[in-house]
């Protein structure tokens, strides 16, 4: 289906040819360079279409059934379409679809049971969490008290430091999940902690929420009090978020998106939404998340087999972490070398990583878009063998790579038509 593209580039070029441009550039950069950057992917034509549609035009502040404007009686139906869907995705009692983001989802979640300089419990930037766990740049570091847990010395999360922590600072609420965290999180220990400190649990599972919803990493749905998600990474839906929870919280969730932190929700991306539920849902799902892991452990096995370290020596989900120490190169200077070849990564930290975070000694890979177009193992042991060749001989090699993502990408068309 990923070959198949309605192009409304040259309707639009008629009324706005510079942002046509734009547009079209981009859709050939799409094209033509092999996506590996993780929280990434590329949505169906139908998802396209839901978000390209008339229900921008409609405001429906509020929730089914219960508007603040008229006239909302038909995006009541695509808001249950999207909330039912996910729900039975996910196994959940209760869901929110309207947030905008998934830094937005998890503002929300927070406001919802904390009050500001409430204690709190994330798992630090540099060891793979995220802005919005308590970086001090971001809202969540300035609004709450965050206490920060990491890894141990071979990248992998230390529960019992992370129960050692709790006990000593007693937060209110405990978050795990992360960004850049190659391996599985054991949502089941972090509810004991959270439990034994009387602390709420909340899981963001953004980068791994379609793993979840194919039954391919633990569901955080049974242990946690809160779980926030994006619905673009593996989930191959909208730029968006959603946030799930008990019954006893719905209320107040449903309190802290709206009024508290939007207006009127944006019912295009919320059809959208409920279109990659949908397809979540097939058996077809299960299928391509099952071949997102396949294809992530070829890069990684080919990567140690060519000397490349890895963070952690390895992935069991979706994505995986390079560590440049020692190359010569860091994250910065071969995110720069495969934007030259079409190869498209970002440079990211590693766990106590001496470079800045504007530099880094890392690059975080991810498998889920070139999934979608139709990589199998074969393609991604090829892709890793390039990036390999990237970093030990760019200036002899150059050409070559470029050469053969060219090749790949005309094997495996996509938004033809």
């Amino acid at each position: 289906m990923y070959s198949e593209y309605q192009d409304n580039l040259g309707f639009l070029a008629s009324f706005d040819g510079e942002v046509a441009a734009a547009m079209r550039e981009e859709l050939g950069r799409q094209r033509g360079n092999i996506e590996l950057i993780a929280s990434e992917n590329f949505v169906s034509p139908a998802v396209l279409a839901a978000m390209g549609s008339v229900l921008t035009n409609k405001y429906a502040e509020g929730y089914p059934a219960h508007r603040y404007y008229g006239g909302c009686q038909f995006v009541d139906i695509v808001e249950d379409l999207a909330r039912e869907r996910a729900k039975k995705l996910f196994g959940a009692a209760h869901v929110n679809v309207q947030p905008h983001s998934g830094a937005q989802a998890n503002l929300a979640a927070y406001s919802a049971i904390l009050q500001p300089g409430d204690t709190v419990m994330g798992m630090s930037l540099d060891a793979g969490g995220h802005l919005t766990h308590g970086a001090s740049v971001n809202m969540s570091g300035k609004i709450y008290k965050f206490v920060p847990y990491g890894v141990g010395a071979d990248g992998l999360i230390d529960y019992d430091a992370v129960r050692k922590t709790a006990l000593e600072c007693r937060p209110r609420l405990i978050v795990a999940g992360a960004s850049a965290y190659p391996r599985a999180i054991r949502f089941d220990i972090f509810a004991d902690i959270a439990k034994e400190v009387g602390a709420y649990f909340m899981v963001d599972m953004a980068h791994i929420a379609g793993l979840v919803a194919a039954g391919l990493h633990q569901s955080p749905i049974p242990y946690a009090d809160i779980v926030t998600t994006t619905t673009h990474k593996t989930l191959r839906g909208p730029r968006g978020g959603a946030i799930f929870c008990t019954e006893e919280l719905a209320k107040a969730i449903d309190k802290a998106i709206f009024p508290g932190a939007q207006g009127g929700p944006l019912m295009h991306v919320i059809a959208a939404k409920a279109v990659c539920f949908g397809e979540a849902l097939l058996p077809s799902f299960k299928a391509y998340q099952a071949q997102v892991v396949k294809n992530a452990a070829a890069m990684a096995d080919t990567f140690l087999a060519e000397g490349v370290n890895l963070v952690t020596g390895g992935t069991d989900n979706h994505l995986m972490l390079l560590d440049l120490r020692g190359t010569g190169i860091t994250g910065k200077m071969l995110e720069e070398r495969l934007d030259e070849v079409h190869i498209t990564v970002n440079k990211n930290a590693i766990p106590n990583d001496p470079e800045k975070p504007t530099v880094t000694s890392g690059i975080r890979i991810g498998a889920p878009a070139m999934t979608t177009r139709g990589f199998c193992e074969g393609e991604m042991k090829e892709v890793a063998s390039l990036i390999t060749m990237a970093i030990r001989d760019f200036d002899g090699k150059k050409d070559e790579i470029a050469a053969r993502v060219a090749s790949l990408c005309e094997k495996f068309p996509m938004y033809e038509g």
